[in-house]
């Protein structure tokens, strides 16, 4: 009953992501890892899902990582392939070879074995660029529930992380102004008019 309430929940994220980039006209890819290319599936398991989606890529070394999508072997030596860093780079290159308006990168732990001090099953990293420039990072720690649950899970956490991109940058809101309150001072006339009001009667 769980995995067919998460398909139902890809499919209508799949569904709403692919109106949404229509309407504004943007076209995406994928940069994945740990899914997999679950993420390209759910979205090109859309019929006319083609006048979005550009192309996936599947880089599941370290090798391809930095063939396919350029990270740098610093990158990954300093930070690890599950890494906040490498996941950024991964969509970064994906929007750059694939010259789309949005791509995410999904790189993490599915388990059940993989894991490393501080880094445990389930730790997933995710990235999406935007061609304006705009980077949205998300860590997601599922804990081990499994490599399935795992990785489902997180192509609807990329799918939610495309939308909130695929609206568009948020409206600055303007502080509002505190109303200026000018204070007058009682001037010195006012206690010259009490001054001759109190004149001493001439002795």
């Amino acid at each position: 009953m769980g995995s067919e309430r998460q398909i139902g929940s890809t499919n209508s994220l799949s569904r709403s992501l692919l109106d949404l980039c229509r309407m504004r006209k943007l076209t995406i890819a994928t940069a994945e890892s740990c899914t997999g290319g679950l993420v390209a599936g759910a979205l090109t398991d859309i019929p006319g899902s083609s006048d979005v989606i550009d192309r996936g890529f599947v880089t599941y070394s370290n090798e391809a990582k930095r063939v396919m999508l350029g990270v740098k072997a610093t990158t990954l030596a300093a930070f690890g392939a599950v890494s906040r860093e490498t996941a950024t780079a991964m969509a970064v290159g994906a929007l750059e070879r694939a010259g789309v308006d949005l791509a995410v990168a999904t790189t993490g732990i599915a388990g059940p074995g993989g894991a490393t001090p501080g880094k445990p099953v389930g730790l997933v990293h995710f990235a999406v660029a935007a061609r304006d420039g705009r980077i949205l990072n998300r860590e997601c720690r599922f804990g081990a529930i499994g490599r399935s649950a795992v990785r489902q899970r997180s192509v609807i956490e990329a799918l939610r992380m495309l939308i909130e991109l695929a609206r568009g940058p948020r409206a600055a809101v303007k502080p509002k102004r505190e109303p200026i309150v000018r204070l007058h001072p009682r001037l010195a006339r006012t206690s010259r008019r009490g001054a001759v009001k109190r004149r001493r009667p001439p002795r």
